[in-house]
């Protein structure tokens, strides 16, 4: 790892000796011409694809490298505005700036699906955004919960899956990635997100590509990838604090209620943005408590985020810095219920284990963004996680690893522009459970984006990879992707994609071996990687009728993977003996089809103080098994898959009053494991869930309601009732669902 340090550091003198010298500072405030109010989350852009965004009390602060720049000011709602200014040589212009409402969704920046700025309209892929005004409203204070409420998207067990594209495997590896600031946060052990980690206090927004990512991302990006977009500063200082607590109510099965006091949690949070200089700074802490609605299911955590970066004032285009992420956690998991009659909520206390958790990620990062258009990107991560159970030592785990990425992009002509880029990622293991191991991943990347003729955008790119563990199951792959943008009408952008997925198996998935009271998994040292395509065709359509406007986005598409690792039970020879047991083993098992259609759309309107937005969208899959020598679809569905899902979200805002409905539907799962229906083995693992299933598996229909009164201009006040019809649903088998549950959330604004 010395040797990656030095390389950084020559780097950064390399480009520090090659850069000239800058102008100056933009600072403003943007406001609504209406009424005079400042507007946050306004983006402002320099160049087409440069640009900031402005902070909760509508400032920004911006650099440029020519005596002279326009800029351009976008947002949801208001007319695109475009001021030219002279800067001030080696010091800082404020400007006024007014927007005129209009109420737009389709110009949003975003840089993850093709690892730049573009448009949201312009890409060739399906992607969501999340905007952290979802997490106050709605009295977010885990990644978790957030993530959950987009389209198409569910989390089950703490496993994401994009549009089927995952079910659940125990805990073990992700066909999703997440990248915290474009760099890959994957636990380098387990193979999975580690949520209560993840910064959401000090997000600008979360994008989310639905799809293969891999020729971009590398492994685990097989089903898509969740970027967690950081804030920056602006020159005006902000600083956001709130607390929040709540209780459970009882559940709709009386016979369930297990306590004789409050099932109580509380949240509260701190976080900081400010400008001093040309330096950037940006820390967060947060701490929770939730006693649980299930009795041995608590959990207490803290996290912390912290950034800083410098803008070089002499050295033109020179950015650098570091950033920090860690946190703390208590808890208890969910594993098993005691009984389907009276103790659903009740874990089964031979699976009742308590862990001490920590997280820490370095991640220094320096960026030269040249005149010509050139720019270079060089970013690592340092990670450690520490998994410790103080009563079954058997399962502790270290895990250490090593990122670094560089990447180029590079402007050929004026129709056509290069990316290219080389990541490394080493980990080391220390683990009683999985055993001591090391790995190495390696990966180089092409990425060709061009514009032939107006209005069209074309994009492809190529990926070879290679991946290590202890030496040896070495392989090297090559993926592909392919895609097109064209735009028909002043507002409709029609697409499609093609792209190649990739995941190799987790160091759990292979190497695990442990007993957690009735359930015993075991190792399997030959499992394979699994490999699939995505294809999608798109249509993303923008409408302006009156004071009306929105979006619709509809997407068909097709995935198909082969290798596909799922948990499989059955009887195995006991690792160091010659003895069989019963247990789970990962295993490559399936070759999977999915395909469905999904839309996804926002409408809005503002007449005089009364701000209205609706927004959601409905995904429809057909989850099967394939024949891998016919071609042709099974009668079997995919495990823990669903074939409808709808979320809907409203929001409205009059005066000082803003209350909001979140709806979420999604039919019965189609298909779970055999072990827990077959009675053979079903009681053993969980007594009275077959019968339980029987009536149990149906159509899931949970809504939120919450309403916030603005005390004054920075402090707010909000009331939320979740699952307000106290529905009874399951996660996955023995996994009950939280009952209603209210919250109330004092936060400010400074």
């Amino acid at each position: 790892m010395k040797h990656h340090w030095r390389l950084f550091y020559l780097l950064l003198l390399i480009i520090c000796s090659n850069a000239v010298v800058a102008q100056g500072w933009v600072s403003g405030t943007v406001r609504d011409h209406q009424n005079q109010t400042k507007i946050p989350g306004v983006l402002v852009l320099i160049h087409q694809n440069q640009g900031v965004t402005t902070n909760e009390l509508g400032s920004f602060t911006i650099w440029s490298e020519k005596p002279q720049c326009t800029l351009t000011f976008r947002y949801l709602g208001f007319k695109t505005t475009r001021k030219t200014v002279a800067v001030v040589p080696k010091d800082t212009l404020h400007i006024e700036v007014e927007l005129t409402p209009e109420v737009f969704e389709m110009d949003q920046v975003v840089v993850t699906a093709n690892r730049i700025e573009q448009r949201l309209s312009e890409l060739t892929v399906s992607m969501s955004i999340i905007k952290p005004k979802i997490i106050e409203n709605q009295h977010m204070v885990d990644a978790k919960a957030l993530i959950s409420r987009t389209p198409g998207i569910d989390i089950l067990d703490g496993q994401a899956s994009i549009r089927g594209g995952s079910g659940f495997s125990y805990g073990a590896g992700s066909r999703v990635l997440a990248l915290i600031d474009g760099l890959p946060v994957i636990a380098p052990d387990a193979g999975n997100i580690r949520w209560q980690f993840l910064p959401i206090d000090n997000v600008s927004q979360i994008e989310i590509i639905k799809g293969a990512s891999s020729v971009a991302y590398g492994s685990s990006a097989l089903n898509g990838v969740i970027n967690f977009r950081t804030a920056d500063a602006t020159s005006d200082p902000i600083t956001k604090v709130y607390l929040q607590a709540g209780v459970y109510d009882r559940p709709s099965n009386k016979n369930w209620k297990w306590w004789s006091s409050p099932r109580l949690n509380a949240a509260a949070g701190f976080s900081h943005l400010q400008k001093k200089g040309h330096s950037d700074f940006g820390f967060g802490i947060n701490g929770l408590t939730d006693n649980g609605y299930r009795k041995y299911n608590d959990e207490k955590a803290n996290r912390f985020h912290f950034k800083w970066k410098y803008t070089h004032p002499r050295l033109s285009g020179l950015r650098y810095g570091i950033s920090m992420n860690g946190g703390l956690t208590r808890k208890t998991d969910f594993v098993l219920w005691d009984n389907a009659e009276t103790g659903a909520l009740i874990q089964d206390t031979a699976t009742a284990i308590s862990m001490d958790g920590s997280f820490i990620a370095f991640d220094p990062f320096i960026s030269w963004n040249r005149k010509s258009g050139v720019r270079h990107d060089l970013r690592s991560r340092l990670q450690q996680s520490i998994n410790s159970f103080p009563t079954s030592e058997q399962n502790n785990s270290t895990a250490r690893s090593f990122y670094v990425g560089y990447e180029a992009y590079i402007p050929l002509f004026s129709w056509l522009k290069a990316q290219a880029g080389l990541s490394q990622q080493s980990a080391q293991i220390v683990s009683n459970f999985h055993g001591n191991h090391n790995s190495l991943n390696a990966g180089a990347f092409l990425q060709l984006e061009s514009q032939p003729v107006e209005n069209l955008q074309l994009v492809g790119g190529l990926r070879v990879e290679y991946n290590a563990i202890d030496g040896d199951n070495k392989s090297v792959v090559p993926l592909f992707r392919a895609g097109l943008n064209y735009r028909i009408a002043t507002l409709t952008f029609l697409r499609a994609s093609f792209g190649q997925g990739f995941r190799y198996p987790s160091i759990a998935e292979r190497h695990a071996s442990t007993t957690l009271g009735a359930v015993k998994i075991f190792p399997n040292l030959f499992i394979e990687p699994e490999s699939g395509w995505n294809a999608e065709a798109g249509l993303r359509q923008g409408f302006k009728s009156g004071k009306l406007t929105g979006q619709m986005d509809v997407a068909l598409f097709y995935m198909q993977n082969k290798d596909m690792i799922e948990y499989l039970f059955g009887i195995y020879a006991n690792p160091g003996d010659e003895t069989f047991s019963f247990g789970f083993k990962a295993t490559n098992i399936e070759a999977a089809r999915i395909y469905g259609i999904e839309t996804e759309g926002m409408l809005a309107t503002q007449s005089g103080n009364l701000r209205h937005q609706l927004s959601g969208g409905y995904t429809y899959i057909i989850p099967v098994e394939y024949n891998v020598y016919t071609g042709e679809n099974t009668e079997l569905y995919l495990k823990y898959r669903r074939k409808h899902s709808a979320k809907l979200n409203w929001e409205a805002e009059y005066r000082r009053f803003q209350p909001g409905i979140s709806i979420n539907w999604q039919s019965k799962m189609l298909r779970i494991d055999d072990v827990f229906l077959n009675e053979l083995t079903r009681e053993g693992l969980l007594p009275g869930f077959y019968d339980y299933w029987q009536t149990g598996n149906n159509a899931v229909f949970v809504a939120d309601f919450w309403v916030g009164y603005k005390l004054t201009p920075a402090m707010r006040l909000s009331f939320m009732i979740k699952n307000v019809t106290n529905e009874e649903y399951l996660g996955r088998p023995g996994d009950i669902q939280p009952h209603r549950n209210y919250s109330l959330r004092l936060a400010w604004g400074i």
